[in-house]
């Protein structure tokens, strides 16, 4: 959520920012604002004669007067007509405040003054490769999904019986393999600091609003409708939640969580792209990398998570290039993203497997995530980042792929071999 104060004192500045990012008007938002605060004056004026007039009242009976004398009378009268037009307005700045909240609700993060200008995902920079000497030979690359079906170890077909398209069983080897990837993903992560947390994969209304996922991507998440509870689409929305409306001591800073989730995901306006494949699933499985860091190294500890999740594909030895998002492609709650994206030669392109994004103060004004310094007046917020570390799947497509032998079997990576037990699939 966007401070509304500083929507208030510097509005040209911020409405240049979100015109960046499509456009968004403020007005709607400055008039609601301008009501709110009209209201709330009247009502403390209003207040303070109320105060006042129970003052007088008891000063005046303390001095001897009559509690029925006209003068009494008349001020109980006003007292009563104040109290009456407070009562008309409380509800309607309430009704105000909620207005504003919803609109504010709906605004994105302001892009860093360092990501990059462009209106759509053609004008992202290119930052760096890594692992051209991998790039595979092999000319005859099957898709993941044609060689995963070829070997058994993937079944489209029966999933789709028993839930829907989009959906895949993991067979023997296929099953053995995500589990061992999970467990190198965390096992990597673990290593160099971060702490694991399985946290819930049903969460609150309140949760998804927090990260951003709500109102703007009700439809994207699926929800069980007895309850107020929606299916993870990603574990940055739990991990995000554990802190919600707490104060915690900068002593405590940075805390450093990874998380495994399996992912639910509508995936509403991607039909008809990726429909095959483990690319683009209604579930999915994925380690989540998730930081709350002081606002002063947040710049840098965004810097070390994007190479935490880079040095997956590295011990993988999966080719891949990372790419900073332009203001126009930016996540909701994003202020600035890399992507990065493995190789998948059946395709002959590059494809995301990861977003590391900072979030700066966006996700802890909206989950109230706060944190004191000692000895300063205050609270401030945390910043908060995230980045997959990684998708599961997709890094098993990649796998697939870069590693498929010209006699149909898949070598795996020697990283994971230990994991398997065995070196070939």
């Amino acid at each position: 959520m966007l401070d509304l104060r500083q929507i208030r004192e510097k509005t040209e500045q911020i409405q240049e920012r979100l015109n960046l990012r499509g456009g968004y008007d403020l007005n709607p938002i400055l008039e609601l604002d301008q009501q709110q605060r009209e209201l709330e004056g009247r009502r403390s004026q209003l207040q303070a004669r109320s105060n006042e007039i129970g003052k007088l009242v008891g000063q005046k009976m303390k001095s001897g007067a009559d509690p029925k004398s006209e003068e009494i009378q008349a001020l109980r009268d006003e007292g009563n007509q104040v109290k009456a037009q407070l009562s008309e307005l409380e509800p309607q700045e309430r009704d105000l405040k909620a207005q504003l909240e919803a609109l504010l609700l709906t605004l994105p993060n302001l892009p860093s003054d360092s990501t990059p200008v462009g209106k759509s995902e053609d004008e992202n920079v290119e930052i760096r490769r890594w692992g051209d000497e991998y790039l595979p030979q092999n000319p005859d690359i099957l898709p993941h999904w044609e060689i995963g079906e070829k070997l058994k170890i993937l079944n489209f077909e029966r999933s789709t019986k028993v839930a829907q398209s989009r959906f895949v069983t993991l067979i023997g080897a296929g099953a053995a393999l995500e589990r061992a990837l999970i467990q190198f993903m965390l096992d990597r992560q673990i290593q160099v600091g971060y702490l694991e947390v399985i946290p819930p994969f049903l969460i609150n209304s309140q949760s998804l609003t927090a990260s951003g996922q709500l109102p703007k991507f009700a439809e994207e998440s699926f929800k069980c409708d007895r309850d107020d509870l929606w299916l993870t689409p990603t574990a940055e929305v739990p991990v995000t939640n554990l802190y919600r409306d707490e104060i915690l001591s900068s002593e405590e800073l940075p805390i450093h969580h990874c998380a495994y989730t399996p992912c639910f995901r509508r995936e509403a306006g991607s039909y008809g792209r990726d429909t095959r494949g483990l690319i683009r699933l209604h579930q999915f499985d994925k380690v989540e990398l998730f930081k709350f860091v002081h606002p002063d190294t947040s710049e840098q500890e965004h810097q070390t998570l994007t190479r935490d999740a880079e040095a997956i594909l590295q011990a993988l030895q999966l080719p891949y290039r990372v790419i900073e998002l332009c203001t126009g492609d930016l996540g909701f709650a994003a202020g600035k993203t890399y992507d990065l994206e493995v190789w998948l030669p059946s395709s002959g392109k590059y494809r995301e497997i990861s977003s590391c994004s900072n979030c700066y103060d966006f996700q802890a004004r909206r989950g109230n995530i706060r944190f004191k310094e000692p000895g300063k007046k205050g609270t401030q917020f945390v910043h908060t980042l995230n980045g997959s570390g990684l998708a599961v799947g997709r890094t098993m497509a990649a796998i697939l792929e870069n590693y498929q032998q010209p006699d149909g079997t898949i070598r795996l990576p020697e990283a994971l071999q230990p994991y398997l037990g065995r070196e070939i699939l």
